[in-house]
């Protein structure tokens, strides 16, 4: 494990200047494969957002959905992650340990009225872009998932990266699944309750998941938690405009040249290393980017297509 030594570091720099007094990012990788470029690529942004102003930076294992988890990836990833010179500021989690923390949210939204049982297969919402309703009286199956009831309501958020974001979560999903019918809980109710309960102010990552934002702010305002700050970096693409992907081992990793890889990690974010730090130690790279890291420089952009031959040249 990597944990840094500073570990209580925090931005002290004055109210003025907008930057935050206190400030968590978190890097929250699913053990369904090793990481990849694009991993590397939302790992690097959200470390060096936490660092540039003295930031804590955790890391969280997202081991709910058992099935697609591949035997010893959680131990690969932390040990890629320390290889290319990450260290973060506390014990890492493993979302497999917390199920007290969902269930007990759970039961609050169920004791306020806010969700309801639903037997509804994917099968039975095929044709169906957003869920309609069809259990909110009572399922007609059982096993039963729960869903979180959505009522027509904004969500507006300010994304540091990709500008104002707007979606009518009624309109666009309808009521959101927040257990499976097979007793897993879901990615959003998961996600949301450990950001709070980690004490995540900033998330930085792709955006491929910017449309799960205003679904996961939705739920921090029915559960009365606070909403971390977010910037959604462009989704990085293979040629032919596919997402990386774990299951297609899109541009692994290679450990033998590490710090050409971070350095066209740090452009790939609009930073431009000298070519003098091609010569640098890992520590060396880290510190000029930490040093030079503006998220204002990241390109405003959905997604990335990588034709840079010196990517398949080193990855």
């Amino acid at each position: 494990m990597s944990v840094a030594k500073n570990n209580t570091a925090i931005a002290t720099t004055d109210t003025a200047s907008n930057i935050p007094r206190s400030y968590v990012g978190r890097f929250a990788p699913s053990p369904t494969g090793l990481l990849h470029l694009g991993s590397l690529y939302t790992a690097v942004a959200s470390y060096l957002d936490a660092r540039a102003v003295q930031g804590r930076w955790i890391v969280r294992i997202e081991d709910l959905d058992r099935p697609r988890e591949v035997d010893g990836a959680a131990q690969k990833i932390l040990r890629v992650l320390e290889d290319f010179g990450f260290e973060w500021d506390a014990e890492v989690v493993r979302q497999s340990t917390r199920s007290h923390l969902y269930l007990e949210a759970l039961r609050s939204l169920r004791d306020r009225h806010l969700s309801f049982d639903c037997s509804c297969t994917r099968e039975d919402l095929g044709k169906h872009s957003r869920y309609p309703g069809t259990c909110r009286d009572r399922p007609h199956l059982v096993p039963t998932g729960v869903r979180l009831i959505v009522v027509p309501h904004t969500i507006h958020f300010l994304d540091r990266i990709q500008g104002s974001i707007y979606q009518d979560v009624a309109a666009t999903s309808g009521d959101l699944l927040i257990r499976r019918r097979d007793q897993l809980i879901s990615y959003l109710l998961a996600v949301v309750v450990d950001d709070a309960d980690q004490g995540v102010t900033h998330v930085v990552r792709g955006a491929d998941l910017i449309d799960e934002t205003p679904r996961q702010i939705y739920l921090q305002q029915q559960l009365q938690l606070a909403t971390p700050e977010y910037a959604h970096v462009p989704t990085l693409v293979e040629e032919g405009g596919l997402k990386l992907a774990k299951s297609r081992r899109s541009l692994s990793l290679c450990s033998s040249d590490i710090g050409m890889q971070l350095i066209e990690v740090f452009q790939m974010l609009g930073l431009k290393p000298p070519q003098s730090l091609h010569l640098g130690t890992i520590p060396e790279i880290w510190g000029w980017a930490v040093e030079h890291w503006q998220v204002a420089l990241v390109p405003k952009r959905p997604t990335m297509r990588l034709l840079n031959p010196k990517i398949n040249k080193y990855l």
